[in-house]
């Protein structure tokens, strides 16, 4: 008795979503996060597999036609597939958010181009509600589309300014409601049937939106705008996947967007802002705003000097910022680490929800360089730590270390939550220059009487470290 080809689509889609859930719940620890990525992606697997059964189950008459279109798939998947596996083979670190927000775009774009089919099928019979979910799934596609292409323009530099206008707000609001205004028509009053010039520019319209929305956002908010958009993207799948009736779609779409918004709001909390702050507010204009004279200096310090001071110290905290990516010093500075824990130095890292320029950033860094899971904190679980630190080592992080979070009320980051390193007896600030941090601010914790700065590029100031501990030791 053979099984009906529905029958095994409908089991693979099954298959699919448990194993999308599954891998998800294992993302959630750094342990089982590689593994859990396996998972959901045997999933994906799965589930587009499965829509090559939709072959047999069509009428003989309609394989002809079906098969060129399978064809099509068939071609654009193999050269997809080959593309990503070759770029995410020789991606660099410093280079994953680019990809992260460029695959996402991808993502949204794809189900906003399954809108357009759906609009632009003349043989449809369009009812109200699947009409409205394919037009809101439109939407939210296309924004996270071009949205998502120049957040990856800005990451890579090829975009390096933020603009801004007067009446900026204004322009986006009138965009973004005659594009609504469009997309009323094609469902009430077109039913689904609107001239193709019509369809196109409610799409022209979702499109210009994400891109005006997006260019005045600046770096420092960009992990939240990938976040932003990741659940946009889910959302748009998760519409779509509703008027196919396809259960994968469905759920996968569900489950990216419901996470992705979870993780959205948790990065804005991390910045003590809203998601509407983040995207319609100036942050990161000017540091003028800051009010009154930070007392004080910068204090150089030798690297070989703040090595010795940390090979004979209790207990060392480190907080990395996406200037230890850009220098490429993840494993230095775990070679670093290694010898501070041979001579009896207890070690941890502090991550801050916001370090680096995508969520999780700097997790996948130091895990990349080998750093062992137990010895990676959370802001809330390693804060109530630095005041019993010997030293504290900043290394590119700038922003999210800033006293001035908790004290200065005309701050623009005031009531930021930030890791508590300036709360340790001894802090070394490894960094290229004097340059401000995203928020355009002076960071008070340079100037304080236990900071001093390590001036230099990160690599290259620990490999000098690694040599001065190793001298002590007798040059072994």
């Amino acid at each position: 008795m053979s099984l009906h080809p529905q029958f095994i689509i409908d089991a693979s889609y099954l298959a699919a979503a448990f194993l999308f859930i599954y891998g998800l719940k294992r993302m959630s620890s750094p342990v089982t996060a590689r593994s859990g990525i396996v998972v959901a992606g045997i999933g994906m697997l799965v589930a587009t597999l499965a829509s090559f059964l939709y072959f047999f189950g069509v009428a003989e008459a309609a394989r002809p036609h079906l098969s060129v279109n399978i064809t099509l798939a068939a071609t654009a998947l193999f050269i997809g597939t080959a593309l990503s596996w070759w770029q995410g083979k020789r991606v660099a670190i410093t280079a994953m958010p680019q990809m992260v927000a460029l695959y996402n775009g991808m993502g949204g774009g794809s189900a906003a181009a399954i809108a357009a089919v759906e609009l632009l099928r003349t043989d449809a019979h369009h009812t109200l509600i699947p009409l409205v979910v394919t037009i809101i799934g439109a939407l939210i596609g296309s924004i996270s589309l071009s949205g998502s292409l120049i957040a990856w323009a800005k990451l890579d530099g090829k975009i390096d300014k933020t603009w801004r206008m007067r009446g900026q707000q204004v322009l986006n609001g009138t965009i973004f409601l005659a594009t609504l205004a469009v997309g009323a028509y094609i469902v009430f009053f077109a039913h689904g049937h609107a001239d193709p010039r019509i369809v196109a520019a409610f799409f022209a319209g979702a499109l210009i939106f994400g891109v005006l929305m997006t260019m005045p956002i600046g770096g420092a908010d960009m992990p939240v705008v990938i976040s932003l958009y990741n659940a946009f993207t889910g959302l748009a799948v998760g519409f779509e996947g509703y008027v196919l009736q396809n259960p994968a779609l469905m759920i996968a779409g569900m489950v990216v967007g419901s996470a992705g918004t979870l993780l959205t709001l948790l990065m804005a909390r991390a910045m003590n802002r809203s998601v509407a702050n983040v995207i319609f507010s100036n942050f990161g204009v000017t540091g003028d705003e800051q009010q009154g004279e930070i007392k004080g200096s910068m204090k150089p310090a030798d690297a070989s000097d703040a090595a010795v001071n940390m090979r004979y110290a209790s207990k060392v905290i480190i907080a990395p910022g996406y200037g230890l990516a850009v220098a490429q010093a993840q494993h230095k500075l775990y070679e670093f680490v290694k010898l501070l824990v041979d001579a009896g130095v207890d070690v941890k890292f502090a991550i801050h929800p916001v370090a680096g320029r995508m969520p999780g950033h700097m997790n996948v860094l130091l895990a990349e360089a080998g750093v062992p899971y137990d010895m990676i904190y959370d802001l809330e679980d390693i804060n109530g730590e630095f005041k019993e630190a010997d030293v504290a080592v900043v290394i590119g992080a700038n922003d999210t270390v800033n006293p001035a979070a908790r004290t200065n009320k005309s701050s623009p980051i005031y009531g930021m939550p930030i890791l508590n390193v300036d709360q340790a007896k001894q802090v070394y600030v490894i960094k290229r220059g004097q340059g401000k941090g995203y928020s355009g601010v002076e960071n008070e914790l340079f100037f304080a009487d236990n900071t001093n700065m390590v001036y230099g590029d990160a690599q290259k100031v620990m490999v000098a470290m690694i040599q001065a501990v190793k001298s002590l030791e007798g040059g072994h």
